[in-house]
């Protein structure tokens, strides 16, 4: 058995909240994908980045590698469901034109396709379906290099007062 290391660094979670004040949630997202803003430490904990934002949509790629593996040798379907849930979460971001808290209030997922190291690069598109006041749903799709769906999913937002 052979030991392996992974070093990384990550910003203060509170700089893209600090950086709300005064702006769409389109406009953050896409100075996040842009570099402007920094990724929450998540993105940097499991290696995926934003690379576009638009009006009800948000785009990740990420590259699985072996630290994302379980013990059965693939990668562990929660890097998957963070993924969409991340995508999902941001496409909604995207339709707010003032901060306004949120969660996640369910998520469901389909995988239909085993990620590896060796799956090579993968997007994660999110999208609106319903931008609602208190509630609103949305969906994601996962698929590798070569237009293969992996995984996909929907969820369920719920907007909290203030």
């Amino acid at each position: 058995m052979s030991d392996r290391s992974r070093t990384y660094t990550w910003n203060d979670p509170f700089a893209l909240r600090d950086a709300m004040a005064g702006r769409s949630g389109l406009e953050l997202m896409q100075l996040m994908a842009a570099g402007e803003l920094p990724p929450p430490p998540i993105a940097q904990t499991l290696g995926f980045r934003l690379v576009e934002a638009g009006p009800g949509h948000a785009l990740f790629e990420c590259e699985p590698a072996e630290f994302h593996y379980n013990p059965i040798g693939i990668v562990h379907a929660g890097l998957a469901m963070t993924l969409m849930d991340s995508a999902m979460g941001l496409a909604f971001v995207t339709t707010l034109t003032e901060p306004l808290g949120w969660t996640t209030l369910e998520v469901k997922a389909n995988f239909t396709r085993a990620l590896t190291a060796d799956t090579g690069l993968i997007r994660c598109t999110g999208s609106v379906v319903h931008p609602g006041r208190r509630v609103a749903t949305t969906e994601a799709r996962i698929e590798d290099s070569q237009g293969r769906l992996c995984a996909h999913g929907t969820s369920t937002i719920l907007v909290l007062d203030g």
